[in-house]
Order: structure tokens, then sequence, then C-alpha cells
């Protein structure tokens, strides 16, 4: 559709550069309020953490024209980049001309230069960007930076040390993990926030969209889009505003005629969230965002050779070609293991496998599954990663209803039928039981 067809003067949802309007929903104030606090803190130094096309770089990048134009600001993209780079990425930003002969020359010079501005005006910022793809090397020059403290005197002539680099580490993933590190300890001590961006409800985001409409030129949004279809694109954005961006210009720009109508909503895979797993069911209480499916990691030797969403209400493993998981290896049964998705829990049953099916090194037959169990069938591992699965739960009642197994195990019969297979109560590598 043509915009001034939709009332619009302008592109209401861009998806690359500054955007026309930035919607301060209920995460962005927080997190904007976490990094006014990290600048404002002695030894401040916080994660920011959200998946791919959470909002991130519209945090930080309005984050950074609010700060006062004498403020000493650097942010960098750690994609790859070694200590060299790095340095050579910050010292640029702070106005030099970088020629140095040696790694050690470009760290003493960001050592003096974070000491003298630390002194006199106030320590620099340095904000880094995809942090977890930092080369290992640039972190420990990173842990020495962050060790930089400068003397003063307060007010009531007590001497205090403020840390001399305000530290604000931005990723796709999780950083606890490295920060928690022996190596990152200077680091991991300074953690002022580890701060996580949650998505919009289905309220934030319907004036997201409105509020973007109107900066384009459209006095009634609510032609555009109605409440059904803002409902359906929340859902189909997971909420997290770069990928409604997306969804809504998508929708917008498939529509021969106003009101936009939901069949033109695509519906693409939504990222995790990056918190941890109590934090994902709280955020799921607290807006109504369904439960993301469990992600299997299948691995051999230690090395991780495939991986794939238990977006299904099963999940055949063997070693036939027909299972839905087909693992080619002398020591799997041609029908192993079976999952079962019931809810939001997940039930595995072995089907009488030769070698057996063990969870956390303990052989099993029937088992209620939860976050970070690993799976072993034959020299194969299948780590289950599920941060919505805390208890294991029980085998009766409605969390593991016996009509959903049993339509469960039908459709698997069906499966086996076609291979022209006879299931039978015997044991076998080839012909799975699936009696009680």
């Amino acid at each position: 559709m043509d915009l001034a067809a939709a009332g619009l003067t302008e592109q209401p949802f861009r998806t690359h550069g500054k955007p026309l309007s930035t919607v301060a929903y209920g995460a962005y104030r927080d997190a904007m309020e976490m990094l006014q606090k990290t600048c404002d803190a002695p030894h401040g130094l916080s994660l920011l953490q959200g998946p791919t096309l959470s909002g991130k770089t519209i945090l930080i990048r309005e984050f950074v024209e609010d700060l006062p134009k004498e403020s000493w600001v650097a942010v960098i993209d750690g994609s790859g980049l070694n200590t060299t780079g790095m340095l050579e990425a910050i010292l640029t930003q702070f106005g030099y001309q970088v020629d140095f002969n040696s790694t050690g020359e470009l760290l003493a010079t960001t050592r003096v230069f974070a000491l003298q501005q630390a002194s006199t005006e106030g320590p620099p910022i340095v904000i880094i960007e995809n942090a977890h793809a930092l080369n290992p090397s640039a972190f420990r020059a990173l842990s020495e930076l962050a060790e930089l403290s400068v003397r003063y005197t307060d007010e009531d002539h007590k001497v205090r040390y403020i840390s001399a680099i305000k530290l604000i580490l931005v990723s796709d993933r999780s950083l606890r993990g490295i920060v928690d590190s022996p190596v990152m300890e200077s680091i991991g001590k300074r953690l002022t926030v580890d701060f996580h961006l949650h998505p919009m409800s289905c309220e934030e985001a319907r004036e997201y969209l409105y509020a973007k409409l109107r900066a384009a030129g459209n006095n009634v949004p609510e032609f555009v889009f109605p409440i059904s279809v803002c409902n359906e694109l929340w859902q189909a954005s997971g909420g997290w505003p770069g990928i409604l961006d997306r969804v809504a210009l998508l929708a917008l720009a498939k529509a021969e005629t106003l009101p936009v109508g939901i069949s033109n909503i695509e519906r693409p895979a939504l990222p995790r969230g990056t918190w941890d797993a109590q934090a994902i069911e709280a955020a799921h209480v607290d807006t109504g965002t369904p439960p993301e499916p469990p992600t299997l990691y299948i691995t051999q030797n230690g090395h991780t050779i495939r991986s794939l969403i238990l977006d299904k209400p099963r999940l055949l493993i063997g070693r036939s070609e027909h299972n839905d998981l087909s693992i080619d290896s002398r020591f799997i049964s041609r029908h192993h293991t079976l999952l079962v998705r019931n809810g939001s829990a997940t039930f595995l049953m072995d089907l009488n496998s030769t070698n057996g099916t063990y969870v956390n090194s303990r052989r099993v037959s029937n088992h209620v599954l939860i976050d970070d169990d690993i799976i072993g069938i034959g020299h194969h591992r299948i780590k289950f990663c599920d941060p919505y699965a805390k208890q294991r739960g029980k085998l009766e009642g409605d969390e593991f209803a016996d009509t959903a197994i049993m339509k469960t195990l039908e459709d698997m019969r069906a499966l086996l039928a076609k291979e022209n297979t006879t299931i039978l109560p015997v044991q076998s590598e080839d012909v799975p039981t699936l009696g009680n």
C-alpha cells in the first residue's frame, strides 16, 4: 500500500538508521534509568542484555545523545575485536590519531587518558556493543582498565576513590557467564546493574504502533491498525520493538485496503529473552506472552552437530529416516525415544530400545524433563533447554493427561504403519514396544 493512501507522509516503521520517533515504553524507561545510574555510580559498570531487535541500539543512541556535551563517550562494536582493535576503536573515538607500534603503547595511552579525564572532568564512558564477541585477550585488557581508579577528597574531607572509566557492556545474550569467570574478577566486583530488556505488553505495543503512525502523519491510527490487528501484531512480534517494526511494515505494505487485515501479518520466529529462568517465568505472568518451546542441542564427542526447536506435540527420535529426529548410528534403535509435549511440560518415553535411554547418566523408561537435562542415546547426547521447566512434576494428573499421551502413540503407530512395521509387545532393536 502506498504511504499516502494510509494518510502517511513518512515511513513510520523504519528498520534502519534513526527512527522517525522514539516511544518510551516500560522496559525502555527502566533501561534509561539503569544507564544513568551507571554513570552516576562511583564505580559504574553495567550489563545491558536483550535479544536481537529488542531495542538495544536505539537505547544506546538516545542515551548518548542526551548526555552533556562535555561528556567523553566511546561507543564501539566489539565483534571480533582483539586487544589492539578494541583499544584503537576507543582511542579513535576519543580523538586520538592512532599510530602506535605496540599493544602496550595503546593500553598505556588509554590508561593515561582515562586517569587524566577522571581527575579533571570526570570518568569517560565506554560502551561496547556485542561485548560477548570480544576476543578473550580484549577482555583481559578490559579487566585491567576496570581496575583503574582515581583518588579525591569529598566535602567531609574524607578520601574517596572512583573508577577511571565507566563501562557499559551490551549483548544479545547473557554476559554473566563471562563476568563471573575468575579472569574477569575486576569487572565482576564493579558490577552495578545486570539489566535484561523485556518485551512490551500488549497495551504498550498498541501505543507504540499508534505513536509511530501519528508521528508519520496519520491522525487516526485506529483506522490503519484496529485494536484486534494490534493484538495480532504484538503476538507475532513477541512484543520486541525491532520485530514489531518489521511485521507492522510488512503488514502495511501487503495490505491493499484499509484497515489492515490480520491475514497480512507475517509471523517470524521469535528470539528468547536473555534473563534467567525465574525472570522468564515472572515476565510470562506479567505480560501474558506464551512460553517459547524448548530447544534441543544434539552433540557427539562434545561437538554440537545440530539444534532444533521442539515446537510440535511430539518428537520421535531414532535411527530410521522416518523419525522427526534421525540419528544415523548403530548404537541407536530404529525408533529409540519419544518426547511428548503437553502444555508447558515435556515427557520422555524410552521405546524399549536395545541400548536404553539415559537422563543425566541414569537409565529411564519414563521421565519428566526439566531445563538443562542431558538425554543420552547411544554415543550421542541431547541437551534439553527449556527455562520454563524448572520442576519435574508428576506423570499423573492434568500435566500429563493420558489422552494426550495416547493420541501421540496413535500418531506414532500410524507412522510405523507406513514403514510396514508391526508393533508387538516384545523387545527388539528394530521394533519398539508401545504398550503401557
